[in-house]
This record gives C-alpha cells, structure tokens and sequence, in this order.
C-alpha cells in the first residue's frame, strides 16, 4: 500500500520502503528510514547515489544506497558474443557501456555479480524439454531427409568451442575480447575481478533466480542488506528480463541498465525497455556519466 506524507509517497512494507517526493520526482530505494519514517542516516562512506531514469515519466530520478546495491551482468559469455560461437553485433556493443558501468559501480562502493550459465551433469539431466528445444532449433529446422549435426545444451558440436553452456568449457567464460573497428580488443574477461569482491554465480536457466537454490538467489538471501539490482547482459528480452523478473516478483529492486544490455530479437529491445520502464520499475543509462 502506498501512503501520503505530505510531499511524500511511502511504499512497501514498514520496515523496506521506497519514499517518492514529489517534487523533486525521486524515487528513493536507499531504506535510509526507520519503520516510522525517521531518517536513520547512511553512513558517510555509502552516501546515496541519484541517477537520471531514461523511460517512464519523465525528468524522473532515483537514489541507491551502494551498500544495498549490486550490479548483475548477464551472460556475457564467449557463447554468445563471440564470432567464433555467433554473430551478435549489438551484445558486443554493449561491452564497452559495460566496462564503463563497472568502472562505475567500483567507483560507488556498488559490488558486480557475474551471472552466467555453468551447466554440470547433474544438471543437464533436469533441464526440462521446452528448454532443450529452445537450444537444439538447429536439428529441428534441419530438412527430414537429413541427418542433423547435434546441437544443444550440453552438446559438442566439434566446432572446437566445447561443450554448450557447460561449466570449465571455453564458450562458457566471460567474454574474452576480439579486434574491433577501432582496432582495439575489448576484454570483458579482465574485468572479472574476485580480488575487488566480485562475485561469479552460475545458473541453470533462462532465469537466475528461478529457484531458490540458485546460487545467485542464494548469495542475495544472505546478502540481506542488498535490495536494489541493476541488470546489464544478453539477451535483454530473455535472459535478463527473465532474471529480473522472478527478482521483481521475489521482493528486490529491478533496474536495467538500457545501454548495457542487448539483443538480436528484432524490436526485443526497446519492447523489453519500455516493459521494464512501465511496470517492473526504471530504465537508466550508462551509471554516473
């Protein structure tokens, strides 16, 4: 239930509010307020942080807290961005937005969580079938009369890139760089950075917080400080949106970082965007420009 203060709009539970002033058009999710309202004050070290929303009402802004926020970059992995697996020029645009966002977030006191697939035998033998169809449609597509090249989650096409998806396989690690336009080669892969507190979180499916026993759903339920998550990653209308969204429905803060995320689907962009903007909650650009 939402609630009038004034120039204040609380809502949410007491004890885990957001306070829109009206005014000022800001959404503040720093929960530096007590259950009665009272200011309870950030420490000094994790002053809040404003940004500038890019979709939804305009000239609308948000305040985090950066010890109560994480940044969860979306399989940025050699399988999808890589020539050598695919071609996703627009992901492989996003990777400098990317780096900056990082940058960004070390800079805030804003901890990075590295979400990526990291299948296991034990669990490919629980991926349902509708899952396995989605990653095999190159034996489907394939004419009766042929026979396919097998394809799939956990399957070694003997394109010399490993097995799909698979923990410890090369098509499974982040992102490692190749020669650009500019002549440049941007590694994402160097920007894993366990020693700067980063944290790695494989996942099983589209969603990384589709179970409670995901590692990504397990590491936030003992970070019990940490409420707010910006989305960066591909595929933004799947992968990311489905992530985001079992964390919107499962009580945290959503926001994407539009610059940061991509996707091949034609207009999946700027639908999953303005969904986003609309009901889950904000959109932003690059962090801290």
């Amino acid at each position: 239930m939402a609630t009038v203060h004034g120039n204040v709009l609380r809502m949410g539970p007491a004890s885990d509010q957001w306070q829109y002033h009206r005014k000022e058009r800001l959404y503040d999710l720093t929960r530096g307020y007590d259950k009665n309202g009272k200011s309870d004050r950030l420490p000094v070290e994790d002053a809040a942080v404003t940004i500038r929303t890019t979709a939804g009402p305009e000239n609308t802004n948000i305040a985090l807290a950066p010890s109560r926020t994480a940044l969860v970059i979306v399989d940025m992995q050699n399988f999808f961005l890589h020539r050598r697996c695919r071609d996703h020029p627009t992901g492989r645009a996003a990777v400098v937005p990317t780096l900056v966002a990082i940058e960004s977030c070390r800079r805030a006191g804003i901890r990075v969580i590295w979400l990526n697939w990291g299948l296991t035998e034990e669990s490919l033998a629980t991926i349902p079938a509708a899952i396995m169809s989605g990653f095999s449609r190159r034996m489907v597509l394939v004419d009766a009369d042929e026979e396919p090249v097998r394809s799939g989650l956990g399957v070694d096409p003997g394109d010399g890139c490993g097995l799909w998806l698979v923990k410890g396989e090369w098509n499974s690690n982040v992102y490692e760089g190749e020669v650009e336009g500019d002549g440049r080669t941007y590694d994402l892969s160097a920007a894993v950075r366990p020693d700067l507190g980063d944290v790695l979180c494989d996942k099983t499916r589209m969603s990384g917080m589709w179970s409670e026993d995901e590692p990504l759903r397990r590491y936030l339920a003992e970070q019990t400080s940490v409420r707010t998550l910006l989305f960066a990653g591909v595929n933004t209308d799947q992968c990311v949106l489905g992530t985001l969204t079992d964390a919107y429905n499962a009580g945290w803060d959503c926001v994407a970082v539009a610059d940061c995320c991509a996707t091949t689907t034609p207009h999946g962009q700027e639908l999953t965007m303005l969904n986003v903007a609309v009901r889950f909650s904000f959109t932003i650009g690059w962090i801290f420009r």
